[in-house]
């Protein structure tokens, strides 16, 4: 049987094996994507039960709807994108649940976070949880459409003109979300960014990437 990690095919590969009938391509394309995906889910819905609800939406989409892939962006691309539309449809749809508790196994990857602990002091990791709290909470406040463009530019790190074409606005657009969502993460996060006996050395620019980037370890199993 093919796995993730033995499968050398492409992923583009996979997928037109997917599209001609090769019932194991998919679930091989999947796992090797697993983590991002998830990450990608949870960051735009906000908790770990509507990401796994989401995630799940953009896959049974993405299994049906392969054939619809014509190359033109890389499969991650593809992927990215109905990920993050079948999360926002979900937001849209006022099914999702506003955040009340966070999972405890997410690891930090921004810049706005302090740095990570590096090494197993109770108190530090008291912190460190607080802050992943802190920073997911904050995510949850912005709009949806504001939290996805965050997401894709400033954590997943796609060009601003690539994330036009994934949510199907302008470019414009997605600047103008970026730079809301930031000055509001900056404003939310600021102590953060500024812990107590570290003064600021003057306010960050508006439009410079706000990262508050955060991932679980364990993603959900197909």
């Amino acid at each position: 049987m093919s796995t993730a990690a033995s499968d050398e095919r492409s992923d583009q590969a996979l997928l037109q094996a997917h599209v001609d009938g090769d019932a194991e391509a998919f679930g091989v394309l999947f796992a090797r994507h697993r983590d991002r995906l998830w990450a990608v889910a949870l960051r735009t819905m906000g908790n770990p039960e509507d990401a796994a609800d989401g995630l799940q939406d953009a896959m049974i989409a993405a299994f049906r709807r392969a054939g619809s892939y014509r190359g033109e962006a890389a499969v991650t691309t593809w992927l990215h994108r109905v990920v993050v539309n079948a999360c926002l449809d979900r937001i849209r749809s006022a099914r999702i649940r506003r955040l009340e508790a966070l999972p405890d196994d997410v690891e930090d990857r921004g810049t706005v976070v302090a740095t990570a602990v590096r090494d197993d002091r109770p108190d530090e990791v008291a912190v460190d949880s607080e802050r992943r709290r802190r920073v997911l909470d904050a995510l949850a406040t912005l709009p949806a459409e504001q939290r996805a463009a965050l997401v894709l530019v400033d954590m997943e790190g796609y060009p601003v003109a690539e994330v036009a074409r994934m949510l199907g606005c302008a470019e414009g657009t997605v600047k103008s979300r970026c730079s809301r969502g930031r000055t509001k993460l900056a404003g939310i996060l600021a102590d953060l960014q500024h812990p107590a006996g570290d003064p600021p050395h003057g306010n960050p620019p508006p439009d410079g990437p706000v990262q508050p980037s955060v991932r679980p370890r364990g993603p959900p199993a197909p």
